[in-house]
């Protein structure tokens, strides 16, 4: 730990939730931590606030699911650390054409990792997963130790909870408009500058426009996200108490039992300006959404009673990035979490930095150099 009282361990720029574990476990290993918003908190405007996350392991990919192993014990850490709710097991249920490929592919993981899982043939279904339809020729399986997580009640434990705990500084409402690298890097935000021996920038839509002071940009797409809350015809209907799972309709929205009256749903839209969100007015995935929600879960009024906006920061090859900067190995970088529905709450404990952490999965996939071969087209 430092001993010059103006000098911090690291700096982290970007309070989501990414950013904000990233401070509590730097916190809780007694790095003097400076965590840096530039809105004022809670606020809305990025892709960590709202009710709810999945948490689940059906993925293609199987390192991800093995990624996951750790994640569900972090979660339950932090829980008894912080002594606070964060997750409840609701069950996934995963829907898809019965041979494609990446419904097998899911399928195929969920065995492999000898997660917990019940198949539902379609005579089996009606019976098991009341108010639904499943579409012919379309498989499900559900993981059973999916669930939720509370994603406003996880973000405030890692903000609130860290400093009364671990310590460490929170700065909302400063704007970072440089970055000075070096052995000591010094950050410059609107109100003062700040200065470090490491710096670990988690902006998530932002992260170029702070990047972009040390000389690197990512091949980072920024899309709007429109989460629509669905009103049941009759309450409770869909409710987790009537065995009601979170529902990933593969391959392209989500959506979960409530935990507030309304079933919030959403898939990617079309590219944004982080600045200005809400100028990207189009609807056609909620046109998407009510059409699906009309056909398949008859339950539910078909226009959604409430929309609301998200931002998810994707990379070309839909895995996330988490590397040091290439020319300067004491600036971090998370990015992209969002990628592939791979919604940022699930896996942030397992990405923070930590000690002894048992990396059985390949690294690689998220180190910098792999944009060579993967960019955007």
């Amino acid at each position: 730990m430092s001993t010059d009282p103006e000098l911090y361990d690291c700096i982290v720029i970007g309070a989501g939730v990414q950013g904000s574990f990233t401070a509590y476990s730097l916190a809780k290993r007694g790095k003097r931590t400076l965590l840096l918003e530039q809105f004022v908190l809670p606020h809305t405007r990025g892709s960590s606030h709202g009710q709810t996350r999945i948490i689940r392991k059906a993925y293609p990919e199987d390192f991800y699911a093995h990624m996951m192993e750790g994640s569900y014990q972090l979660w339950a850490e932090v829980e008894k650390e912080a002594g606070v709710k964060l997750y409840r097991q609701t069950g996934l249920l995963v829907m898809g054409p019965e041979n494609s490929d990446s419904y097998l592919k899911i399928k195929d993981t969920l065995l492999w990792s000898k997660t917990p899982t019940v198949s539902l043939s379609p005579g089996e279904f009606n019976s098991h997963i009341p108010n639904m339809k499943l579409a012919p020729g379309d498989a499900a399986i559900v993981d059973v130790n999916a669930g939720v997580l509370y994603a406003d009640r996880a973000l405030k434990t890692a903000q609130v909870h860290r400093r009364s705990q671990f310590g460490g500084v929170l700065r909302d409402q400063e704007k970072v408009v440089d970055i000075n690298p070096g052995p000591i890097v010094t950050v410059t935000t609107s109100a003062k500058s700040y200065r470090a021996k490491s710096v670990v920038i988690t902006a998530g839509p932002w992260a170029n426009r702070v990047l972009a002071s040390t000389g690197l940009q990512l091949p980072l797409k920024v899309v709007r996200i429109n989460v629509c809350y669905w009103k049941e015809k009759t309450p409770g209907s869909y409710h987790v108490k009537n065995r009601f799972p979170f529902l990933f309709f593969f391959v392209f929205c989500h959506c979960c039992p409530p935990v507030a009256p309304g079933i919030p749903s959403g898939l990617p839209s079309n590219p944004t300006d982080p600045d200005h969100r809400d100028r990207q007015t189009d609807r056609s995935d909620v046109d998407i959404l009510r059409r699906y929600v009309s056909r398949s879960i008859p339950g539910l009024e078909p226009e959604p009673a409430i929309v609301e906006s998200c931002m998810y920061t994707m990379t070309p090859d839909d895995h996330f990035v988490l590397d040091v900067h290439p020319q300067h190995r004491n600036i971090v970088i998370g990015a992209g979490f969002s990628g592939n529905s791979k919604l940022t709450l699930q896996f942030c404990p397992s990405s923070a930095p930590k000690k002894n952490l048992n990396l059985n999965f390949p690294l690689l996939l998220f180190f910098l150099f792999v944009f060579v071969f993967f960019p955007f087209t």
